[in-house]
């Protein structure tokens, strides 16, 4: 049997000569297992977010998005456009074509971006599951539909029930200098179909249109800006990635979904990991209750010290029963925390009662939560380690201090 541990055990859980230091032992266990548990939380609902950003762009990104290295427009009838496009871990590929113009509606205006994509547009994305008002179609018979971002639905005042028309206005390619400005510009009008919510980002700014359409407006023939491919279910997109930028060469920059968005997942890496700082340097700062703890049970069992070391004892000895009392508080206070915070997001992720707010327009109603055994590792080695550190002070100054008192007893 561990005597350090026995010993620590009974000092933890039996009653003091004061009542204080039981209570300040049970605030220092509780507010360990309250840091630990809001660690939990935080991080496992920054993982929720991430999650559901990501599951969003991947519901308008590729898997793989092929450009040109060099101008706005490629050839996708380009030998090396057509070998890469023959690998058999690609599942579907579109032609698309995006232009920033102008955009009109019922006197508002607001600059905009448009995409043209072809009928097969909806098997490389779910785009169409986004939609939050009327439907995803692109063409009504032989007349040309719009999808419209919700942010731009909302700058131009977009109503899908109304017979207005969209007013699309971009610069003519070939177009000369003129002293009428309005000879300068292509237009053309297209009637909204519905409205889509994904992400800020993109809802303030893209309009979806049929690739035929964005063709004729923007005078191309069958150039396109980008081809966007989705890969079949199981694939390494990096591998896939790597294998198109050998075929197509310098001429073509190939990317991941990923690495569509690299700097956004960035930031958002950046930010769970200064969450995880501040919640750490509150759980230090929330260590010194058990500094304290400590320090007062030292000084109530001074009587026990200079016993356990008349029976022989050594000084490491002594220092390893207040080490393991340490211990105790941190190991229980997070084991605690991690069993709180498992139930509270167990309970998140199964009955959503912390709302978002009611008021916004999200697609989502309750904060999202994921669960990482990872997060709960890092979490527990966090919390053992820092109480580790801060019990580590009182426990050799007030046993030296002791001790140093009962070998000048002895002595004198």
């Amino acid at each position: 049997m561990n005597l350090s541990a026995f010993v620590a055990r009974r000092y933890l859980f039996s009653k003091k000569s004061h009542n204080i230091i039981n209570v300040i032992s049970a605030i220092s266990l509780f507010g360990v297992a309250i840091c630990t548990m809001a660690l939990v939380i935080v991080l496992s609902i920054f993982n929720g977010f991430d999650d559901l950003i990501k599951s969003m762009f991947s519901n308008f990104d590729p898997d793989i998005k092929i450009t040109p290295a060099q101008g706005k427009v490629l050839d996708p009838k380009d030998e090396k456009i057509v070998s890469a496009l023959s690998l058999g871990s690609i599942e579907v590929a579109c032609e698309t074509l995006e232009e920033n113009v102008l955009l009109e509606y019922d006197k508002h205006q607001n600059p905009g971006i448009i995409k043209g994509v072809p009928d097969n547009y909806i098997s490389l994305t779910g785009v169409d599951t986004l939609v939050v008002n009327g439907s995803f179609t692109l063409n009504d018979g032989h007349r040309p539909m719009a999808v419209v971002g919700a942010g731009l639905a909302y700058y131009l005042s977009v109503n899908i029930n109304f017979v207005n028309p969209l007013f699309i206005y971009v610069p003519k390619r070939n177009g000369r200098i003129s002293m009428n400005p309005e000879r300068a510009f292509s237009k053309a009008y297209i009637y909204p179909s519905g409205i889509f919510a994904i992400q800020q980002e993109i809802d303030t700014r893209y309009m979806i249109v049929p690739i035929d359409f964005a063709r004729r407006l923007l005078e191309y023939s069958t150039q396109a800006s980008a081809i966007e491919i989705k890969l079949k279910s199981g694939t390494n997109q990096i591998k896939v990635r790597d294998e198109i930028q050998q075929i197509v060469g310098n001429d073509y920059i190939v990317r991941t979904q990923y690495q569509q968005h690299e700097m956004l997942y960035k930031v958002m890496k950046s930010e769970k990991f200064a969450i995880y700082l501040i919640l750490t340097f509150i759980l230090l700062i929330g260590s010194f209750n058990m500094i304290g703890s400590l320090a007062m049970l030292i000084i109530d069992k001074k009587d026990d010290i200079k016993t356990l070391s008349h029976i022989g004892l050594s000084k490491q000895g002594i220092r390893r029963i207040f080490a393991s009392e340490g211990r105790l508080i941190s190991i229980g206070g997070a084991l605690i925390g991690l069993i709180l915070g498992f139930v509270v997001c167990w309970l998140q992720q199964t009955y959503g009662f912390l709302k978002l707010d009611s008021m916004g327009t999200f697609v989502i109603s309750d904060y999202p939560v994921k669960m990482m055994w990872t997060d709960f590792l890092l979490v527990l080695v966090t919390v053992v380690s820092i109480g580790l550190i801060a019990s580590w002070y009182p426990i050799r100054l007030f046993t030296k201090r002791y001790l140093s008192d009962f070998m000048d007893e002895e002595e004198g």
